[in-house]
């Protein structure tokens, strides 16, 4: 048996393994960054200012509802869209294509090996660009924000941050 034969057997083999480690390890960091002050389901923290007291925490949080729902009605959502899964899913098959390819002319699988790879680079590339423009779209609009927290504020509650 060739040698070199012998060496990638095993790597084959174990390939769908490390895959499947690697996206589970994947998504568990990505599920961790989904949620915090950064994230778009982030809620507005008050400050336990005079109104705050008088009011009580039940009708202090039922008037920041309220800002949220005008803020929705005013037509703004609590994301940022901007087409994030087209772009990262282009950026990833460029990237992991070219990557691809090149590796095959280094290895010096010339001809329809360098194509193969970089064909397969481009599929890998654009579906993990893809799932991370789905995970990355996510991400908090800040004019609702804004209107939010000034509507907060003309309630004469005091907004302190997002969580």
């Amino acid at each position: 048996m060739n040698p070199v034969v012998a060496l990638r057997r095993p790597f084959r083999s174990s390939r769908p393994v490390v895959v499947a480690m690697a996206l589970a390890g994947s998504l568990l960091v990505i599920g961790c960054a989904s949620t915090g002050p950064n994230s778009a389901n982030a809620r507005p923290v008050l400050y336990p200012n005079a109104t705050f007291n008088r009011l009580g925490e039940a009708q202090a949080q039922a008037e920041v509802n309220a800002c949220m729902s005008r803020a929705v009605a005013a037509g703004l959502s609590p994301t940022q869209s901007n087409n994030e899964v087209g772009r990262r899913a282009g950026e990833g098959a460029a990237t992991a294509g070219v990557a691809s390819a090149i590796g095959a002319l280094i290895t010096g699988r010339g001809g329809e090996g360098v194509l193969r790879a970089g064909a397969a680079g481009a599929a890998v590339g654009g579906s993990a660009g893809a799932v991370s423009g789905a995970f990355h779209n996510d991400r908090p609009n800040p004019v609702y924000r804004n209107f939010v927290q000034r509507c907060v504020a003309e309630k004469g509650l005091e907004l302190i941050g997002w969580n």
